[in-house]
């Protein structure tokens, strides 16, 4: 059978385990993130298809299952496009890490052109657009995932000239002074042109898409229209009073959309409620004591602005002996996959200062920092959250941030503090958070005083208007809106509740 629904994603749906020589595939031992967000599409289809890539080895090659049947919570399968080790190095960690990441968060001193492999990159997006032709019937919602996958609208295009084509941008997408350095920007542009419905997290993002495509072609500008409500529209770093909605190229209507991914909400609290969790909660409390949580979640990345966290704490101890013994900070910045050698300098950075703070600060009775460096199971994730007294989370550029999100969710209107960057996709949904340029040592200097000192009457006000804006804009929210902007398209795309049910 056909699918009605094919998702494009670089990353496989779930944990792939041997045990007793036989492959076993669950769940995702740390969740947080799309993954499970998109894979709560399926719940309400009649077929569905994931695809993904799968390293593989010449052993491998001949027993390759190129589908495998998944059953936790949906009715799809996982194709799967079986690369080399070589074909992954070139693609993911080269081409994707060196050369577009960079670009897309406004490094560009970071950008590698010598060892991109565009010719490789071209190849395995024309993989992924012949597959999803292949599991795509003909009414079907063919929905393309991130950076990894920038060309395969055009192909897709090419091979199926009406499939109904949505592209989701999950990282930022930058200005054209910024873009225009990828020397591949013309081939881009044009596959992203081919899509019914270009996505991005906010204004800003969808307005720099817009002007990119002006300055490579002559694109119409057909709609603008007013930033949605829960949107900042003046006054903070990322925001625009209006955007662009609609354009037309050679023809093809494209829909200009933003609308940040929201968090799952009903989750967090089904994590919450779990027996184990208020024990692993109770455990933590009762480690804390009296002691003042500060937790600051993510990966090693230089975008993350770990290193610019950790030298404010640093700074904060330095200037605040008072609050010696008083207060942890939780660091959860997990090492990345073997192979992503862009990221060996932030390791390196992160692990020397965490070092040089504790060894300078240290007490018998007390850690200043505590540096996880693997991935924090989700049940944990959330129990910390709901202790952590402050979420520190500044990245010098983020798409979105899901882990402000979710600090606000599992607080459930607490007295917690956030501490956003400016410079995240969520700020301009949280203009009540302690918003911070990371960029400037008296900024965070500022902020994170600001958090410690603020009393609890103003915690728990600020909190509650965060948390109203996240529990109603949630990932519900956003899968409503996605599928009545592709139901609008025409009256062939199958209806919402056909599509989606429950997320």
């Amino acid at each position: 059978m056909k699918s009605s629904l094919v998702i494009l994603y670089h990353r496989e749906p779930y944990d792939e385990v041997i045990e007793d020589g036989r492959v076993h595939y669950r769940e995702k031992k740390s969740p947080n993130g799309i993954v499970p967000t998109l894979k709560s599409f399926f719940s309400g289809v009649q077929q569905g298809t994931w695809i993904a890539w799968k390293q593989i080895s010449s052993k491998q090659q001949a027993t390759f299952e190129e589908r495998i049947v998944v059953e936790d919570g949906g009715n799809y399968n996982v194709r799967r496009i079986p690369l080399t080790a070589d074909q992954v190095k070139h693609f993911y960690h080269i081409t994707s890490k060196e050369s577009f990441w960079p670009i897309l968060h406004s490094f560009p001193w970071h950008f590698t052109y010598e060892t991109a492999d565009w010719e490789n990159f071209k190849t395995i997006n024309r993989l992924f657009a012949e597959a999803a032709c292949e599991e795509a019937a003909d009414d079907a919602l063919i929905w393309v995932h991130d950076y990894n996958l920038w060309l395969v609208p055009k192909y897709i295009r090419e091979l199926k000239p009406n499939a109904k084509i949505a592209f989701f941008h999950h990282t930022p997408f930058p200005s054209v002074d910024i873009f225009n350095i990828l020397p591949w920007r013309e081939a881009i542009i044009d596959s992203l042109l081919c899509c019914d419905i270009c996505g991005f997290h906010i204004p800003r993002y969808s307005e720099n898409f817009v002007n990119v495509a002006k300055s490579l072609r002559p694109v119409e500008i057909v709609k603008k229209e007013a930033v949605p409500d829960h949107l900042t529209s003046v006054g903070t770093a990322l925001a625009e009073p209006e955007m662009t909605t609609q354009i037309r190229y050679k023809g093809q209507l494209v829909h200009v959309d933003a609308f940040p991914v929201g968090t799952n909400p009903q989750q967090i609290f089904s994590v919450l409620r779990r027996s184990e969790t208020e024990e692993r909660l109770a455990k933590i409390r009762q480690e804390l004591g009296d002691r003042k949580l500060i937790i600051s979640a993510g990966r090693v990345d230089y975008v993350k602005g770990t290193r610019e966290t950790l030298e404010a704490y640093g700074r904060l101890l330095e200037r605040r002996p008072d609050l010696h013994s008083k207060i942890i900070l939780l660091v959860t910045s997990v090492t990345p996959a073997a192979g992503m050698r862009v990221y060996k300098t932030a390791q390196s950075q992160i692990e020397q200062l965490v070092g040089k703070i504790n060894g300078r600060f240290a007490k018998l009775d007390w850690t200043p920092i505590l540096l996880f460096t693997q991935p924090v199971p989700f049940n944990d994730l959330m129990a910390y959250y709901k202790a952590a007294d402050i979420c520190w989370t500044t990245p010098l550029r983020d798409g979105l941030n899901l882990v402000a999100k979710e600090y606000i969710v599992a607080q459930e209107k607490g007295g917690g503090a956030l501490v956003l960057s400016e410079f995240v996709g969520a700020a301009v949904e949280l203009p009540d958070a302690i918003q911070t340029n990371p960029y400037s040592i008296d900024r965070m200097d500022e902020a994170i005083d600001q958090a410690i000192a603020m009393s609890p009457e103003e915690r728990k006000a600020r909190m509650e208007k965060m948390y109203d804006v996240v529990t109603r804009y949630d990932v519900q929210c956003w899968a409503d809106h996605l599928f009545e902007l592709f139901q609008s398209l025409d009256n062939k795309t199958p209806k919402k509740e056909e599509v989606l049910t429950t997320v």
